[in-house]
């Protein structure tokens, strides 16, 4: 993983900041990382203009048709899995048309279609149909079996094993920093699902917690396929909308500062697989396979902070029956992994 490191120096020297960043824009995010940048990206992006999922004034179809517009034909829209150009006045046109693919699955944190995440152009994308239900809700990362639509390659990829997608390489990258975004933009205050990033495949598929991975395979996504033009203007159109940017188009090393320091993605290898907690579900106690290695904080499902220990159990007595997660994090404070636990 020290090759995050490395390739965030290029990262910074090929792709300057966007001249059209409004000025002072990420004045507050200062020189601080870890869950102090992310912090500060919250206050910088929330709150943004919301629009309808469908609507006869100005909905989301309006504005992709804008912000995915094919730059060699302003008639059609680029299909972000298969990159084929369709006509974009079709919309869905009883599945003829073109569907509105929720990067971030809208089944992971059960949000919908309603105002909010599931309207945040952000990481909306016009999709072929079917493609976009062979997508499903899977996990990102990496996998081999091409995924052919009507006997032709897309350029993505799905598994027979695991409940994964691999998006053409043009997208890679588009696809992690989109997922970056909703990790950041959604953190549990009102009324918001609190989406966390993780950097392991849950045993449960369809489970509807707000989760989304896998953390490291995003993060080598991200440097392999750096910002282009293309994902530059579709950031200053949803600004012109929404009034928020995705800070990480404007500044891709945030990733590597937030999520995936060398020494953060190496100790995250080591522990990740040695992480342990019973019994789950559990009533007055939970245990660890600790020895302090990490602090662990308990989180309500709304993202607040009810409990925290470096010990190798945690007293669970006087909390209400229900799920929680624990977030653990290595001694220089960056997370290590999330788990839920379901209290009885």
């Amino acid at each position: 993983m020290k090759k995050h490191f490395l390739s965030l120096l290029l990262f910074c020297v090929l792709y300057p900041t966007y001249s059209q960043i409004p000025t002072g824009y990420y004045n507050s995010a200062g020189d601080l990382t870890g869950d102090q940048l992310k912090t500060a990206l919250y206050n910088i992006i929330k709150n943004h203009t919301e629009f309808p999922y469908s609507s006869s004034g100005t909905d989301v179809w309006d504005i992709l048709k804008e912000t995915d517009k094919d730059t060699s034909n302003s008639s059609n829209v680029i299909l972000l899995y298969s990159g084929w150009s369709v006509n974009a006045a079709q919309e869905f046109n009883n599945e003829n048309g073109w569907n509105r693919e929720h990067v971030w699955a809208k089944s992971r944190g059960n949000f919908g279609t309603s105002p909010g995440p599931g309207t945040d152009v952000h990481h909306l994308r016009p999709c072929d149909i079917t493609v976009n239900a062979e997508r499903a809700n899977r996990w990102f990362d990496n996998c081999n079996i091409p995924y052919y639509d009507g006997g032709v390659n897309t350029g993505s990829f799905t598994s027979n094993t695991s409940w994964v997608w691999q998006p053409r390489s043009e997208v890679k990258g588009d696809v992690a920093r989109m997922i970056f975004y909703m990790a950041v933009r959604y953190e549990g205050k009102n009324g918001e699902p609190d989406l966390w990033l993780i950097d392991s495949l849950p045993a449960d598929n369809y489970t509807k917690d707000p989760v989304h991975a896998k953390l490291n395979t995003l993060l080598d996504w991200h440097l392999e396929d750096q910002v282009d033009n293309f994902e530059r203007n579709r950031n200053e159109v949803i600004y012109n909308y929404q009034k928020n940017r995705n800070p990480f188009i404007d500044h891709p090393e945030y990733a590597e500062m937030i999520w995936g320091t060398a020494s953060y993605s190496e100790s995250q290898e080591s522990y990740a697989a040695t992480i342990s907690i019973f019994p789950n579900p559990a009533q007055n106690v939970v245990y660890f396979d600790n020895s302090g290695k990490y602090s662990i904080d308990l989180y309500s499902l709304t993202g607040i902070k009810l409990k925290s220990t470096t010990e190798n159990r945690m007293f669970l007595d006087k909390l209400k029956p229900g799920v929680y997660f624990l977030q653990f994090s290595d001694k220089k404070g960056k997370l290590i992994e999330v788990k839920k636990l379901i209290k009885k």
